[in-house]
């Protein structure tokens, strides 16, 4: 880590309820990527920061991936692991998907009553097709009633063991139909504990920038709960420029962390009022990426899979760094821990933080497209009668009528 000057702290810490985030940075859900191996690589190197700069306490919120209300309330194998945390993770945080309130209802009250999670996310931002065409994630704001349901019976179920709420949402499904604002208001008398918002619409995918004007916007419209930030944060500068000029009380960053866990180091240290960043070299690195495969294989009780898992990590992880094609795809082929530790060996460890190289915009952009959405969905805010059986429908499944 550089030497840095430490100053007063940028922002008090993050209140989401009765929980106190010393350092107001939460981690984005991502598919596939933040399971308990990922967030405990995190939220170790967070925890760093956060000690460096004098603070106490939970560094940051790690939030779990997506799970799906359904399969939870069907008590799927793999969602029942996937919502699994370490002994370490406190406060432990899911965040559910889901496009009726009795499944969603359902699916809070067994994180609740059986003690699974202290904090509910609930996902209104994922643009993907599969989820849209449900109209779920991005998509389903724009039904305003249905949004209000879904939020306030998944808050009445938080609030039998007082664990907080909070939605994370787009500004809307393109820009002839947005809802961040009226979704922000809503959430807000729902009774959650913050709103978070992805500053692009589903129609913009991870295309393009990040509107941060619009969460300026929503900070300036949402004035009794925090507001936090997201799209674009690729460093703790990033971090620090959004606070400036949105005044929001913390960041959610996504993609900027991948293959780069130590972004909380500097997170933590750049709210903490620190200059301090690290800069690791291709050795730290390398070290940094095994011991992510054997978080993984430690998730999944499997060597293999835990290998396969960490391929999509390896470019992430060389990004800017001297490491022929021939390794690269070596190493994108890798399927065991000491294949693994062979290819890292011909890595040099001494090869410095390349700077700018390995900056900047990490994952898929993608470009913008067309959401699919269900039938008729933009015809009018309100649900429609077909829409209403399917959740009449949802409900008798869940209630077993």
């Amino acid at each position: 880590m550089t030497a840095g000057v430490t100053a007063r702290p940028v922002l008090p810490p993050l209140r989401i309820g009765r929980h106190v985030i010393e350092s107001p940075v939460v981690l984005a859900p991502m598919a596939g990527i933040t399971n308990r191996a990922f967030r405990r690589l995190c939220r170790e190197y967070g925890n760093e920061g956060a000690a460096s700069g004098g603070a106490s306490g939970a560094s940051s919120l790690y939030v779990s991936e997506m799970i799906t209300t359904r399969a939870l309330v069907e008590r799927n194998a793999e969602t029942m692991r996937l919502i699994e945390h370490d002994p370490e993770e406190n406060p432990r945080s899911i965040q559910l998907y889901s496009v009726d309130p009795a499944t969603a209802r359902a699916a809070a009250r067994i994180l609740v009553q059986e003690d699974r999670a202290d904090h509910i996310d609930l996902n209104f931002g994922c643009p993907v097709p599969k989820v849209t065409r449900k109209g779920g994630g991005s998509a389903l704001p724009w039904k305003r009633d249905l949004f209000r349901a879904i939020v306030g019976a998944v808050v009445e179920e938080g609030a039998k063991r007082d664990i907080p709420v909070t939605v994370k949402m787009r500004k809307g499904i393109d820009d002839e139909h947005l809802t961040y604002l009226e979704a922000g208001l809503a959430a807000e008398e729902e009774g959650v504990a913050a709103v978070a918002l992805h500053g692009r619409t589903a129609a913009q995918a991870y295309s393009g920038t990040a509107d941060w004007s619009a969460i300026k916007l929503l900070k300036e419209t949402v004035t009794s709960i925090p507001v936090l930030g997201n799209g674009d944060i690729w460093s703790a500068e990033d971090a620090l420029r959004m606070v400036e000029e949105t005044g929001v009380d913390g960041v959610v960053v996504g993609r900027g962390c991948l293959g780069r866990p130590w972004l909380f180091t500097d997170l933590a240290a750049a709210f903490a009022g620190s200059s301090a960043r690290v800069t690791p070299t291709l050795g730290e690195v390398a070290d940094t990426l095994r011991t992510h495969t054997l978080y993984l294989t430690d998730f999944y009780g499997d060597e293999e899979r835990a290998c396969r898992d960490i391929r999509k990590h390896i470019a992430w992880y060389l990004k800017g760094f001297p490491a022929g094609s021939t390794l690269r795809n070596s190493l994108a082929l890798v399927d065991s821990i000491d294949s693994l530790d062979r290819l890292l060996a011909t890595l040099d460890r001494d090869a410095a933080w390349p700077g700018e190289a390995a900056e900047g915009q990490r994952g898929r952009a993608g470009s913008s497209r067309h959401v699919v959405l269900p039938e008729g969905w933009l015809d009018s805010r309100e649900l429609s009668e077909e829409h209403r059986r399917v959740i009449a429908e949802a409900e008798l499944s869940v209630s077993g009528g």
